[in-house]
């Protein structure tokens, strides 16, 4: 059986996404019904124009055309594609004249190759990503309103921040959490949802009103969080949530703590040295079987000591040991430590998720003893 003749021509027109075809020389040679739409142009008016000369002088949008151009030429150097991500490129209304709308796109640039092996062609697609951005700054709306705002709490200085990853369109369960406990004592927690998005979010939402609920319970951290443990077995998206918890007592000066699969709370003290309260930790929310109690430990603390707490997007990092972003967080909180916890949290995220490389969200929590 003879297989089907295929019409490309045909098929590069009907590709959903905006493509065109560029020279190595940076001539337009083609460009697909989506692209022409996106640039508003009848193709005549595309094809055979020099892509240097696509935009009037003095164009707002000339540095990202620096960077496409820039990206065409690497691709057809060294012959390998040549991403220009996310970029902003603000467009008139047609319908409105000057009326301009706030729009997004990534761009990738692809070599493709003679029967000689060298690049005849680039492969330029456009993808409009604004309605993935706008619903990405609605998600994070809602995250940011699920999260308390920072404030005193008690007569103790903290700092709070709660960093978004930089390559991803989603919001994550990340969350922080400061309650006030009777006495001289706060409740300090951090934790995180698997998964990504709206949904996460809400879970997140719901376990986060729910442990500050039961942090007030006199017993401690271990009781709270077998409460929280209760209750992520009846919230669908619940299970193997993450948790650290820790309950500070300035009149003894102890931290009572608890873990339920997180990574450890960081106690760092007035010598320099940094102990992980490791002691305390059971597997996460609704992971096992059955439900069971869970244990609790104590560290002392003298004055002046700061506690930290976070998520692990702040030490964890694809192909690395745990131990290496352990090491990264106390050598940081050494070198730093002392700044106050505004500055020292600031200090933190920069030393270990450097703006635009961080691959998972963080929450952060910091706290002058």
């Amino acid at each position: 059986m003879a297989e089907p003749a295929v019409d490309y021509a045909a098929v590069f027109q009907a590709l959903p996404g905006a493509v065109a075809l560029v020279t190595p020389q940076l001539i337009f040679a083609d460009a697909n019904a989506e692209f022409l739409r996106l640039r508003g142009l009848p193709r005549e008016q595309l094809v055979g124009r020099f892509l240097p000369e696509d935009r009037p002088d003095k164009d707002p949008a000339e540095p990202l055309l620096l960077r496409v151009l820039a990206s065409l030429r690497r691709a057809a150097a060294t012959g390998e594609r040549s991403i220009v991500a996310l970029q902003r490129y603000d467009s008139e209304d047609p319908d409105q004249p000057g009326v301009w709308h706030e729009r997004y796109f990534n761009m990738t640039n692809i070599p493709v190759f003679g029967a000689d092996g060298r690049v005849t062609m680039l492969l330029h697609r456009v993808e409009d990503v604004t309605e993935l951005i706008r619903a990405r700054e609605v998600a994070l709306t809602l995250q940011e309103a699920m999260l308390p705002a920072p404030r005193p709490v008690g007569r103790h200085p903290a700092a709070v921040r709660y960093r978004p990853a930089a390559e991803a369109l989603n919001v994550a369960g990340d969350w922080y959490d400061l309650v006030d406990l009777p006495g001289d004592r706060i409740a300090v927690a951090v934790g995180d949802v698997v998964g990504h998005g709206l949904y996460a979010a809400g879970v997140m939402g719901q376990l986060r009103s729910a442990l500050t609920a039961a942090s007030l319970v006199p017993e401690g951290p271990a009781r709270a969080l077998e409460v929280l443990g209760l209750y992520a077995r009846t919230v669908d998206g619940a299970e193997n949530t993450t948790v650290a918890t820790a309950f500070i007592d300035w009149e003894n000066h102890t931290i009572t703590y608890s873990s339920a699969g997180h990574p450890p709370p960081a106690l760092l003290h007035g010598d320099g040295n940094v102990e992980f309260l490791d002691q305390a930790t059971d597997p996460p929310l609704a992971a096992r079987p059955q439900h069971g109690p869970r244990i609790q430990a104590v560290a002392a603390f003298r004055e002046g000591a700061v506690l930290v707490l976070y998520t692990d997007g702040l030490i964890e990092r694809r192909g690395e040991d745990i131990d290496m972003g352990l090491a990264r967080l106390a050598d940081s909180l050494g070198r730093h430590q002392a700044d106050d916890p505004e500055t020292l949290a600031d200090a933190v995220l920069t030393d270990l998720t450097p703006p635009g490389d961080a691959t998972d969200d963080t929450a952060l929590v910091i706290v002058r003893l």
